[in-house]
């Protein structure tokens, strides 16, 4: 419309050449664009584009609704260090690619402080170059690949603690033997108990728990050996320890030294702890891995537990 109106204009000889080579690049143009509009129409639909993206939208939404409360607690070591100094969102991110990559390779079970475990790691001076070591887990932490637990037990009267990272390609197998808790987060006091707390076998055999069933506590109470201990225990909220037997000055002296005002310290919380919205990103990122590992894991032990009967006769 634009160049007819300008043709019945009475222009110069070389503004009618100017207008008509204007008028071919357009017309050029104009069909080149339509070519491709109907090849990129033809092949990606922009609506089916929207519906896919609507649909990833959806399943993300759904997949974090689906992401259980409890794997703060499975898996902790997922988390970061919530030290500000300390964050690094790539680093986190890449950390958390690499254990995925190892639990591919190794079974790491669910277990948590007061599970028994055996422990097979590669050994260069042993005879079969595997050393497995069995103990109770006394204490579990460390964030992303720093991640690690304390098994101990007492062989031949000697108490013997071995440190493991979780992740380290030293270990070979992990084994919950018995899979329970404790009444408290950590169980370093035992390394001032009677040494019938922290004995087992060496050869014990596994305690299987019914598929679904909740984890047990195990409320018992250990007793110390008197004094002189590794640590101020009596200053210590302790819940499965027995009655320590003190005078009455150490717990007048805990009670002096106590802070019973830092639990209700919520900048410090917030400080020492993840929000709840980023442990949902964080774990709706690697929960779907997880789940297919750990149903590949009881198919796996089912297998082996199943024995196909033979032909008599």
């Amino acid at each position: 419309m634009i160049f007819n109106q300008l043709k019945k204009m009475a222009l110069p000889n070389a503004a009618r050449k100017l207008l008509l080579g204007v008028k071919s690049s357009f017309s050029l143009f104009q069909t080149t664009a339509n070519a491709e509009y109907r090849y990129l129409s033809s092949v990606s639909n922009p609506k089916g584009l929207l519906s896919l993206e609507k649909e990833e939208e959806n399943k993300v939404a759904g997949h974090k609704n689906v992401v259980p409360l409890e794997c703060r607690f499975v898996y902790p070591e997922f988390l970061p260090d919530p030290r500000l100094d300390h964050r690094n969102s790539l680093r986190e991110k890449l950390e958390r690619m690499d254990m995925m990559n190892r639990r591919n390779h190794i079974d790491i079970p669910e277990f948590y402080v007061g599970s028994v475990l055996a422990v097979s790691s590669s050994n260069p001076h042993a005879p079969e170059k595997v050393t497995r070591f069995v103990g109770i887990c006394i204490q579990r932490g460390g964030c992303g690949l720093r991640a690690f637990f304390i098994i101990r037990n007492v062989v031949d009267h000697q108490g013997v603690e071995m440190f493991y990272e979780m992740y380290s390609p030293v270990i070979q197998k992990i084994e919950v033997l018995r899979l329970e808790k404790r009444l408290d987060n950590e169980l370093l006091y035992l390394r001032d108990a009677l040494p019938e707390y922290s004995t087992f076998p060496l050869d014990m055999e596994p305690e299987y728990l019914p598929e679904g069933s909740a984890i047990p506590v195990n409320p018992i109470k250990v007793k110390l050996k008197p004094r002189p201990w590794l640590e101020r225990w009596e200053r210590q909220e302790l819940k499965g320890v027995q009655d320590l037997g003190l005078p009455k000055r150490f717990y007048e002296r805990a009670a002096a030294v106590a802070k019973p005002w830092e639990k209700y310290d919520l900048m410090a919380e917030y400080r020492e702890s993840i929000p709840a919205e980023e442990q949902e990103e964080i774990f709706a990122e690697v929960y779907s891995q997880l789940h297919q590992l750990e149903v590949t894991r009881k198919i796996m032990k089912r297998k082996r537990t199943f024995v196909k009967p033979k032909k008599m006769g």
